[in-house]
């Protein structure tokens, strides 16, 4: 029985030994990882974009967002996490909304595109400075993790309205 603890804890010993160098280099890695995420909320939003042409004025009950009002929403996330990232002063007032599908998957696609850049452009201890957003106080990564999130669920709530119109999201079977 001794013998079988012993050989267990060297075992799980070795195996975080193991791994220490794979933890170092994931850090230096998160940023590539969530540049990533970006790249495939890009696809897919801009995708949801293009199939729901036709459709932006859509939405499910009154008082809530319509799909052209999540699609704008997410142009805008992006902008202004992009700007918390990069210092950038945020931009005066809240755009326009953009109603032309052509445009709208554009836009969807230049901030995804700057997103990206600025979040693969921080280094370790730029993930760990301070910033606040929507007035409460969390790290550059703490603002990534919350927005992408969010924009998860939002594509959810999209793909909740392409399939109550009949319309099937452009990377489904």
């Amino acid at each position: 029985m001794k013998h079988t603890l012993r050989l267990q804890l060297a075992a799980c010993a070795l195996a975080v030994a193991l791994m220490a160098p794979a933890l170092n280099a994931q850090s230096a890695g998160i940023q590539a990882a969530y540049g990533k995420d970006a790249a495939t909320l890009s696809d897919k939003f801009t995708g949801m974009a293009r199939v729901m042409a036709g459709k932006y004025d859509w939405k499910p009950g009154t008082g809530v967002r319509s799909a052209g009002d999540v699609l704008n929403l997410i142009a805008m996330e992006n902008g202004m996490l992009t700007g918390v990232l990069t210092g950038a002063a945020p931009a005066g007032g809240r755009p326009a909304p953009i109603t032309d599908p052509e445009k709208l998957q554009e836009a969807l696609k230049t901030s995804y595109t700057n997103l990206q850049k600025a979040i693969t452009g921080l280094s370790d201890a730029d993930l760990a400075t301070p910033v606040k957003l929507f007035g409460r106080d969390m790290t550059k990564q703490g603002a990534i993790m919350m927005l992408m999130a969010d924009q998860h669920e939002h594509l959810g709530q999209l793909i909740a309205y392409a399939r109550s119109n009949a319309v099937v999201p452009p990377w489904s079977k």
